[in-house]
């Protein structure tokens, strides 16, 4: 006998198959290169940030830019959460030197700004002991080139013990400050319980005991006049957004900022979110193997749903007009499951056609 299964739907292409480390970031460049990142979350991490060349996974921009010198921690990469190709240039690095969520290494948390014409590092940011507090996971980043003298960026500081906030970073001078830190929008939802395949995520300890696992702002995107900043908490389905001209109005105090972030409802619970040319946004559905889109008019509706997106992260558009993403089974990491490692080999960066480029920064 037949019986009605689960609708499906959306053309995915697998473009890499990962046999080794679980990634989480994946850029691709304004030229079409793609980059990986891979934190260092308990898995043998060979190189935090890789380009995939010919089908293989090369160190980037070298084998000894990702051998982190305690000595230097300004120097090498220690565990890099988010890789962003700006479209002018520049691959913006995210150091979260914070291996396993632990507090950052003192000086290693860091923004990178990586040259793709010579393959170098053109500048390093940073940041001061009230900006990356020892709770702060640094998680994604977004830049905008046309603000300041030299542009900003935006960073979600995604703790699971502490205050979530954003952090804007002054590109030209370095100088950067918390905003909406601690506040309804940064922070996990408290009436938020995530269901993944089929069941409630959270810690669970060898020993049987268990804690919920709550995540703050994670996912950030960007309007492509620079105008608006989206943003999520990872524990929370909604999206939020702020008028970064309030950011930087000086008779706004900070506290008074919260009342400006507008609430979009409920998009699903995401991971990583991307903004298209015409301002539409994607994100993923990482209770439901799926992509989200969000019409620049609130609408929401579900570009693609198939089971092999299991656990959509980063997510990308590239030059060629496709929605690039990884799906890393972090769902099935050994901290969810009572200690026994339940991902299954190869995690999966995938593609799906959208007719959209992505959006400028400049």
């Amino acid at each position: 006998m037949n019986y009605p299964t689960e609708k499906f739907f959306g053309e995915l292409e697998q473009v890499h198959a990962f046999y080794g480390e679980m990634p989480t970031g994946v850029s691709v460049t304004e030229t079409g290169r793609i980059f990986i990142n891979f934190p260092e979350w308990g898995d043998d991490v060979k190189a935090t940030v890789a380009e995939i060349v010919d089908g293989e996974l090369v160190a980037y921009p070298s084998q000894e830019l990702n051998t982190f010198d305690p000595e230097n921690p300004e120097k090498g990469f220690l565990s890099v959460q988010s890789i962003v190709a700006d479209g002018e240039g520049t691959l913006w690095v995210l150091d979260t030197a914070a291996p396993n969520f632990d507090v950052p290494v003192k000086g290693g948390a860091k923004l990178v700004a990586v040259d793709l014409e010579s393959n170098t590092i053109r500048k390093v940011y940073t940041f001061s002991n009230d900006v990356v507090l020892d709770s702060t996971y640094l998680n994604d980043v977004r830049i905008d080139l046309r603000r300041g003298s030299e542009g900003v960026a935006y960073i979600t500081d995604s703790s699971i013990t502490g205050p979530g906030a954003l952090i804007v970073v002054d590109l030209g001078t370095g100088d950067a400050f918390r905003i909406l830190d601690g506040t309804h929008s940064t922070s996990v939802d408290p009436d938020f319980v995530p269901k993944v395949e089929g069941e409630i995520l959270m810690n669970r300890e060898a020993d049987g005991s268990t804690s919920p696992w709550q995540v703050a702002a994670d996912g950030i995107a960007i309007s492509p006049d620079g105008k608006t900043l989206f943003f999520s908490p990872l524990s929370s389905r909604h999206l939020y957004s702020i008028d970064t001209d309030l950011i930087f109005d000086k008779d706004i105090e900070d506290e008074e900022l919260e009342k400006h972030v507008k609430d979009w409802g409920e998009k699903g619970a995401s991971d990583g979110m991307i903004t298209a040319a015409d301002g539409t946004i994607y994100a993923g559905d990482y209770e439901n193997n799926s992509i989200r889109v969000i019409n620049t008019d609130g609408s929401m509706e579900t570009l693609t749903h198939d089971p092999r997106i299991l656990w959509p992260d980063t997510l990308s558009i590239g030059p060629d007009e496709y929605l690039y993403f990884n799906a890393n089974q972090l769902q099935r990491q050994a901290g969810f499951h009572k200690g026994e490692d339940l991902r299954e080999k190869p995690y999966s960066l995938f593609r799906i056609f959208i007719g959209k480029g992505p959006a400028k920064v400049k």
